[in-house]
C-alpha cells in the first residue's frame, strides 16, 4: 500500500472504497462489484489528474520527499548496464550518501553517481538520508576526473535535502568538498547530464548539478535551503514553510522560467512514486536526448558552454 500524504486524503478514501469492494467481491460470489469499481476507478484518476495538476510549491515538495519515489539505485538498475561502483575519496572515507561508478547507458560507457537517501530506517541511517560528509564530494571530484580522463559522460542524480552539517563534515572542510566538487562539473571536458529527481537541497545539490544539461523531474523541487530552513530564518518557525516554499521559486516550473534548468520531465500521473518504472523510463528518455544533442561538440567547447550557463544566471540575476 502507498504512504498517502496529507493532501490525498480524498484519494487514499476512494481507493480504500475500491478496496473494500474487491475484497466483498472475493468473499461473495454472488455479488457483481464491476460496474461499481469502473465507477469510482474514473473518478480515482479524474481526482488525481486534478489534485496533482493544482499542487502548490509545499504539496510539490512533499512528493519530491515522498519515501516510495524511485531512489538512485532504483535508476540505476533500470537504466544503466554493468554498474561498478567505486568506493571511496582516496582521503579519508567511504561515504554512502553519493553513490558512483562505471556502466552503460544504452551501450554507451559513462559515470553515474548521485545521492541515495534509502528506503526504510536500516538503508537511510546507512546512506545518511542522503545528506554527503567531505568524503562524498570529495569521491564524486575522483570518479569526475576519472571520466574526464577516459572521455566518458558524467550522468547525476540529484536527490538531497543538503550536505551534511555535522560537526565532524565541517571540520573535514564540508564547504572547500562542495566548491571542489562543483568547480570539477564546469572544468569537465565531456558531457554532464544532471538530473533532479526528487529534493535538490542548497549547495549540496548543486555539487554535482553544474552539467551541459539540467533536467528535474515534474515534481522535483530545486532550491538553496529548505523551506522549513527559511521559515526558521524569516519568521523564526518552520510552520511558515509553506510560505517560505512559495516565495523560493522552488518547483521545475518556476526554475524553467528563470533558465536555471533545461527541461522537464513528466511524471505519470499522482507523481514518480505511483509508476516507478515509466518515471524512470521517461528520465532516461530525456538523458538520451541530451546526449545527443551535446554529441561532436568538442571537450573545450562543452567547457566553455557550461560555464557560460552557469555564469548567465549570475549576471541575469544581477540584472
Amino acid at each position: 500500500m502507498l504512504t498517502f500524504l496529507d493532501f490525498e486524503k480524498p484519494i487514499a478514501e476512494l481507493e480504500g472504497k475500491i478496496r473494500e469492494l474487491r475484497q466483498l467481491a472475493r468473499t461473495d460470489d454472488e455479488v457483481n462489484i464491476t460496474e461499481e469499481v469502473g465507477r469510482l476507478e474514473g473518478k480515482l484518476d479524474s481526482l488525481l489528474r486534478d489534485t496533482y495538476r493544482k499542487l502548490d510549491p509545499w504539496q510539490k515538495t512533499q512528493v519530491a520527499r515522498h519515501p516510495e519515489r524511485p531512489h538512485f539505485f532504483d535508476y540505476v538498475e533500470r537504466l544503466v548496464d554493468d554498474f561498478v561502483p567505486l568506493a571511496g575519496d582516496r582521503a579519508f572515507a567511504e561515504d554512502l550518501a553519493i553513490i558512483g561508478g562505471l556502466g552503460r547507458f544504452r551501450g554507451e560507457a559513462v559515470v553515474v553517481m548521485g545521492h541515495e537517501k534509502g528506503v526504510d530506517t536500516e538503508s537511510r541511517l546507512k546512506h545518511n538520508f542522503g545528506m554527503a560528509r567531505p568524503e562524498g564530494y570529495r569521491k564524486a571530484v575522483r570518479l569526475m576526473e576519472l571520466a574526464d580522463r577516459f572521455r566518458l559522460p558524467v550522468i547525476t542524480l540529484v536527490d538531497t535535502p543538503g550536505a551534511y552539517p555535522g560537526i565532524g563534515a565541517e571540520e573535514r572542510g564540508q564547504s572547500e568538498a562542495i566548491a571542489r566538487s562543483t568547480e570539477a562539473c564546469l572544468r569537465l571536458e565531456v558531457p554532464v547530464i544532471a538530473c533532479i529527481v526528487g529534493e535538490g537541497g542548497s549547495g549540496g545539490a548543486v555539487a554535482l548539478a553544474a552539467g551541459n544539461r539540467v533536467m528535474m523531474m515534474e515534481h522535483a523541487v530545486y532550491s538553496v535551503i529548505s523551506p522549513e530552513g527559511c521559515a526558521s530564518i524569516l519568521w523564526r518557525t518552520a510552520e511558515k514553510a509553506r510560505d517560505a516554499a512559495s516565495a523560493l521559486k522552488i518547483t521545475a516550473v518556476d526554475l524553467l522560467e528563470l533558465n536555471i534548468i533545461d527541461a522537464i520531465v513528466p511524471e505519470p500521473v499522482g507523481g514518480a512514486h505511483r509508476d516507478p518504472d515509466a518515471a524512470i523510463d521517461a528520465l532516461g528518455e530525456a538523458i538520451a536526448r541530451s546526449l545527443d544533442e551535446v554529441a561532436g561538440i568538442s571537450g573545450r567547447r562543452l567547457r566553455q558552454l557550461r560555464r557560460e550557463k552557469f555564469l548567465a544566471m549570475g549576471r541575469e540575476a544581477a540584472g
